[in-house]
């Protein structure tokens, strides 16, 4: 698949050599706290990468997991998800590493990413599921025009404990690709 851009940055396929970029996100406890899942040491990391680059490549390709990169420089800084959860409906997930925040990197990652579903892959609804206290992605979301549908209780298991998650969606009919 082509790469999708957005406002200063490029969302493309994972490859192999990302590893480092990757375990610098996935294995920060400081990304990870807000994430579905606990810090992956470098061997998880590897294993994790190599099935998401075979993933992409099945001909009936069972989710989007794109690298994030600044358009001057294809090192990535982060990654977004679109991952099936019904008839024309996917759930939206991203993460920037945290060096890289501050920025409007996640925005603008969300963004390049709902324009692909409601565009060519013609998706009816976006959800998204956040962490109660993760301020930053709660503001993302209200800015792309996401509403606030509410509350699941216990939803993710992790960092030794049961997480609540706040659901948002958004309609094909109310995204303003702006």
């Amino acid at each position: 698949m082509d790469p999708l851009t957005g406002d200063g940055l490029k969302l493309r396929e994972f490859v192999l050599d990302d590893l480092d970029a990757y375990l610098a996100i996935v294995g920060d406890d400081r990304v990870t706290n807000w994430l579905s899942f606990d810090s992956r040491d470098r061997a998880a990391a590897a294993t994790t990468l190599t099935a998401i680059v075979e993933r992409s490549q099945q001909p009936e390709r069972p989710d989007y997991l794109l690298a994030v990169t600044r358009l001057d420089d294809d090192r990535m800084i982060g990654f977004a998800r679109l991952g099936p959860t019904g008839v024309r409906a996917a759930h939206l997930g991203y993460a920037i590493a945290a060096d890289h925040w501050g920025h409007g990197y996640a925005t603008e990652a969300a963004r390049a990413m709902l324009k692909f579903a409601f565009g060519p892959l013609e998706l009816h609804r976006v959800s998204a599921a956040i962490g109660p206290d993760n301020l930053a992605s709660i503001a993302v979301v209200k800015r792309l025009g996401f509403s606030y549908e509410g509350r699941i209780r216990h939803h993710v298991f992790t960092n030794g404990d049961w997480r609540d998650s706040l659901l948002y969606s958004l309609l094909a009919t109310e995204f303003a690709a702006g």
